[in-house]
């Protein structure tokens, strides 16, 4: 039963099934592969032995917010070389980005070489994963069939996907997973299209009151692929950090509306100013040595609903976006 005064939040699990059927039902209009893994689970290949391409990683994008917002690609952007878009919008973004979009579900299995590493986005975590920040968000569905993002260049091993299946609650046949090689173009543009999750995803650790979000829209540059892991990683968390724009919508006070726009920005980062491939590697490619900071967009707006005054933080960097493209 829904609390008197507050909206229903909707079933991720649900809104998105019409997405995920658009790839099962014309795979070759969308370049990707669809097929069973042996343990029973349907695999939906978006770049691994296929091309995949732009159109899959819209679509993927909006997937990965359970269907409740909408990527879109535009050939209009204020840099020079870097002419196309992803153009992102949520109407309830604190459950279509942190709810489900945010890779937060840990799946990692084996040892060494062989072992297997992956984050799981999309509303399967919804379902299956143990995050706290379910608890936070006082946001769960029930079990179902699911769909669950994995950016990744090989085939999970079987012990993955049951364990996924398991916290589900569901058998694996129920399960979908999309693969997405960040050195793909699907890939390249469905981690792009999280530009205002990850400024969602900095808003949370600033302890902003997430339920103050009303309403949120993003933008960032298409990355150049390349078939190096590193710099592909490196590409894509660079369209964000260097060319991304976010503008939220938030029921406080100015005071907060300007800290938070102040605060925001990755310029506010100490790690800003180099190509995050650059960074990575000073850090001896260890990801939690970077400051967690760095992860927004470069420039932010923040409209208070109550006086209709914006704030306006940061600042786009076409010379450390051309630094990385290039």
């Amino acid at each position: 039963m829904q609390t008197e005064g507050l909206l229903p939040r909707a079933n991720v699990n649900h809104s998105v099934r019409p997405l995920v059927q658009r790839l099962l039902d014309d795979p070759a209009r969308y370049r990707v592969v669809v097929s069973r893994h042996e343990s029973g689970a349907r695999l939906i290949d978006a770049g691994i032995t296929c091309a995949g391409g732009l159109e899959a990683g819209r679509l993927i994008g909006e997937i990965c917010m359970g269907g409740l917002g909408e990527v879109s690609l535009r050939a209009n952007a204020p840099f020079s070389r870097w002419a196309w878009q992803v153009d992102v919008h949520a109407g309830d973004p604190v459950t279509a980005c942190l709810a489900s979009q945010y890779a937060g579900w840990s799946l990692n299995h084996g040892k060494g070489q062989d072992a297997f590493n992956a984050l799981g986005s999309g509303p399967g975590r919804a379902m299956g994963s143990k995050e706290e920040l379910f608890t936070e968000l006082a946001y769960r569905n029930p079990p179902g069939a699911t769909v669950l993002v994995l950016e990744i260049d090989r085939i999970p091993p079987v012990e993955i996907v049951e364990k996924i299946a398991r916290n589900c609650r569901i058998l694996p046949r129920d399960l979908t997973l999309i693969l997405t090689p960040t050195s793909g173009l699907a890939g390249g543009v469905q981690v792009v299209a999280r530009v205002l999750e990850v400024a969602l995803h900095k808003v949370h650790a600033l302890k902003f009151p997430l339920e103050k979000i009303v309403d949120g829209a993003g933008t960032a540059p298409v990355p150049p692929p390349t078939a190096s892991f590193i710099k592909a990683m490196g590409r894509t968390n660079d369209a964000i950090l260097f060319g991304g724009r976010v503008h939220l919508y938030v029921d406080v006070e100015d005071d907060l509306a300007r800290d938070l726009a102040a605060q925001l920005p990755s310029a506010s980062s100490r790690d800003f100013g180099e190509p995050f491939a650059k960074v990575f590697k000073a850090y001896d490619y260890d990801f939690y040595k970077v400051d967690p900071m760095l992860f927004s967009p470069a420039q932010v707006s923040v409209t208070v609903m109550k006086t209709g005054k914006t704030f306006e933080g940061g600042a786009l960097r076409e010379d450390l976006l051309d630094l990385s493209f290039g």
